[in-house]
């Protein structure tokens, strides 16, 4: 039985990427074939290259609800983000010298705050209470004069909690102050709209949404002030110079147009409560990190005390299981989660956690299969934890 499912893998990482739809993928060979043409030239070849563009620009406003001419195509969500905030930093750099972001952020935004840090622009980096989420009125209390750009993310990549954004980008608003939001984990799971949200400023990577790697779009509110943060030719109105990626932008695009009819949350939220509800039952010592309820329908993000999730992951994926630890862009290092540790989760039980992110191919075969297998996967791997040890030990004694 555990041959079988190694060989057949239920992949419950998607949160760190998704497979390509196939209609994705024959799009995309069409493109290959076919698009050949430079979208920038004037002759046909050239000009059937900027209409697929131009469609594939049009569909990945639509998932957003805005405008086509507000989308800029990147070469994924972590350079969107580094374009949304290098380039308004440029674009307001006489105004102030002051950012406003939280503690639980994705890298490409953390680390582009900590590099403006070093560079001398002041960084307030907001708190979240114990389920994740950033309180409002700490970032009312956080505007200075000098603020020029407020960055929160819309969900979050490792627990899946939903921030409020529209609460945040109206007092943004009211400030007169540029908002941007990574959105990356969001679309296509959750319905997300720019003009609900009031935001400035959105982030968007194909790759979680069934599309190809290496393709995003950053939104652009018109009227919005931004300098390109990379210089050449002037492709994307100037914002994002370079040869577009044509195959891959149309692959962007069917996927956003595929995920804007088919967003389904109801199903995914069944069984990843399922799942959580049925391993805390048979697994002792679990906790759930993140909001209970304002949270993306696919993700689930376990802490199971005295086993590391690395060797947790090792483990399951003998079994034909793939999930995660937490950030894909953070599993190289064997720091805890800062995101978990912003929480206020000690890092000994930060170091013990899961993150399953369920797709649009998760089964309820899926789901009992990992009940099944988990508990005595677990059970045999707490067998060589003192800390385990010790636990049973001790609760002996207070019997």
């Amino acid at each position: 039985m555990n041959n079988v499912k190694k060989t057949l893998k239920i992949y419950l990482d998607n949160n760190a990427t998704t497979p390509i739809h196939p209609e994705v993928i024959r799009e995309m060979e069409n493109a290959l074939e076919f698009t050949y043409g430079n979208p920038s030239t004037l002759y046909s070849i050239g000009k059937e290259a900027k209409a697929k563009l131009e469609e594939a620009r049009t569909r990945v406003a639509s998932i957003i609800g805005a405008k086509s001419e507000e989308i800029v195509f990147t070469g994924g969500g972590t350079e969107a983000n580094n374009l949304a905030i290098f380039g308004i930093c440029k674009a307001y750099r006489n105004k102030g010298n002051h950012i406003i972001t939280s503690k639980i952020e994705h890298d490409s935004v953390w680390n582009t705050c900590k590099s403006l840090e070093r560079d001398g622009i002041d960084i307030t980096y907001l708190p979240v209470d114990s389920y994740g989420m950033v309180d409002p009125e700490e970032l009312k209390k956080a505007i200075r004069p000098d603020t020029i750009i407020i960055s929160i993310m819309h969900s979050n990549n490792e627990t899946g909690t939903i921030q409020p954004v529209n609460d945040m980008a109206r007092i943004a608003k009211d400030g007169g102050i540029p908002f941007h939001t990574d959105a990356v984990q969001s679309i296509g799971k959750i319905k997300v709209n720019v003009e609900d949200l009031g935001v400035n400023l959105l982030s968007i990577a194909s790759h979680k949404i069934y599309g190809p790697k290496g393709i995003g779009a950053l939104y652009i509110r018109k009227g919005t002030r931004i300098q390109p943060i990379l210089f050449g030719g002037h492709q994307e109105k100037g914002y994002r110079p370079g040869t577009e990626n044509v195959p891959g932008i149309v692959g962007f695009g069917k996927a956003a147009e595929i995920a804007d009819k088919n967003i389904e949350t109801e199903g995914l939220a069944f069984l990843r409560d399922h799942l959580y509800n049925a391993l805390k039952e048979k697994i002792e010592r679990i906790r759930l990190n993140g909001h209970p309820t304002k949270r993306l329908p696919n993700t689930l993000n376990v802490s199971i005390e005295f086993v590391e999730g690395e060797g947790m992951v090792l483990a399951l994926d003998d079994l034909g299981i793939s999930v995660g630890t937490g950030s894909a862009c953070a599993t190289a290092t064997l720091e805890p989660s800062y995101v978990l540790a912003a929480m206020g989760v000690p890092p000994q039980i930060a170091h013990c956690t899961l993150r399953f992110s369920l797709g649009r191919d998760t089964t309820d075969g899926d789901i009992d299969y990992i009940i099944e297998v988990m508990p005595e996967m677990v059970k045999k791997m707490r067998g060589f934890s003192p800390l385990y040890k010790e636990y049973l030990r001790r609760r002996k004694e207070t019997v």
